[in-house]
């Protein structure tokens, strides 16, 4: 039987040190978001955050128990199910369509974000309304952007962060593939209307003592983010809506490496972490990287009819802001993106989703 990946605790900065304008945290930031980090920190102690999370997550499985024509009424295909309820819409790894969990995706700041027909018809899954199920759990909507709105004011921070680690990279360590260029990070995050959340449910299985060995992506197949910043929270477990903790010590978020390996990270329960995605990597011109990562499911006994619910915050630029693709970093040759290309962030992501959803009748 293969060994399972070993088990990584996360770089851990307080908040009071995140808020703290003028602190130098730049070895947290490499060791975390360097070029030998995992991509991956987490924020402890932040205010009001662990009322929050358990708030919103104890919504997820209320949301996928609602009944399927209530369901069909959130969703919103124009967007490729990017707001509203998705279930079975997206595609990982082997082209099979996701159906261990079901998705509620929001912008936490504005309901509306533009009205530009224009805008509305080339950056769908950015521009359109959110849908709330306003009638049928109302105490949603008011959960979701309050979480949301601290992960951004959060993020914004760390973004700071990132972005004088980058300057000392610059100017000291003379690490990465070239220049810091543009405005920085926190400014683009900043003025962005576009911030997207994601409530996750991963619906129950059953698991028994033949399907130990099963796949380290069974509950959510390899990928890399694409956003500059994603919030995270620490996933709750749930059986029969009793709260309960993971059986499954192999179960949980796997990150794999720079140097090739797979490692189980973990956080703990009041913590919010966050991953650097494909466009801080870009944006920063490899002082920040992004890394693939995935979720394995329980596969014990003890883990049968056990759900998880969990919420991504992606922080990223506007649908409008410039993008320039270095030569040095090959990300989406299938895209037919030339080297040194320059792309609206809304359209390079909406290439990225065109692989992913795709319509199912």
């Amino acid at each position: 039987m293969q060994r399972p990946p070993p088990s990584v605790r996360v770089v851990t900065i307080p908040f009071a040190d995140l808020e703290d304008r003028g602190k130098d945290l730049s070895g947290k930031i490499g060791d975390g978001f360097g070029r030998q980090g995992l991509g991956i920190v987490a924020i402890a102690d932040v205010p009001g955050y662990p009322e929050l999370r358990k708030r919103l997550l104890r919504l997820a499985p209320r949301v996928a128990n609602l009944p399927e024509e209530v369901k069909k009424g959130l969703e919103d295909p124009n967007s490729r199910y990017n707001f509203g309820w998705s279930h079975g819409k997206q595609k990982f790894e082997s082209g099979k369509f996701d159906t261990f969990k079901g998705s509620y995706f929001a912008n936490p700041l504005f309901d509306v974000p533009t009205t530009d027909n224009v805008l509305l018809t080339r950056f769908p899954s950015y521009c359109r309304p959110n849908i709330w199920p306003n009638d049928d759990l109302p105490e949603l909507q008011t959960a979701f952007k309050d979480i949301g709105k601290l992960m951004l004011e959060v993020g914004l921070m760390l973004a700071h962060h990132c972005d004088h680690y980058a300057s000392v990279c610059i100017s000291v360590m003379k690490q990465g593939m070239g220049p810091y260029v543009g405005e920085s990070l926190e400014q683009t995050l900043a003025r962005s209307r576009c911030h997207k959340g994601r409530l996750l449910y991963y619906f129950p299985q059953k698991f028994s003592k033949q399907k130990d060995g099963q796949s380290i992506s069974s509950w959510c197949g390899w990928h890399t983010d694409y956003a500059s910043l994603t919030g995270l929270t620490c996933g709750l477990f749930m059986r029969k809506s009793v709260e309960i903790p993971c059986s499954d010590s192999g179960a949980g978020l796997h990150i794999r490496s720079h140097d090739n390996r797979v490692v189980k990270v973990t956080f703990k329960d009041d913590e919010l972490a966050y991953m650097t995605g494909e466009t801080a990597e870009i944006l920063s011109r490899g002082h920040l990287r992004a890394t693939p990562h995935c979720v394995k499911a329980p596969s014990c006994e003890d883990a049968s009819l056990v759900d998880r619910s969990t919420f991504a915050l992606f922080v990223q630029p506007n649908w409008d802001e410039k993008i320039k693709f270095p030569s040095e970093f090959p990300y989406h040759q299938e895209l037919s993106i030339p080297p040194n290309e320059t792309l609206a962030y809304g359209e390079y992501s909406e290439r990225i989703l065109n692989k992913h959803y795709v319509a199912r009748t």
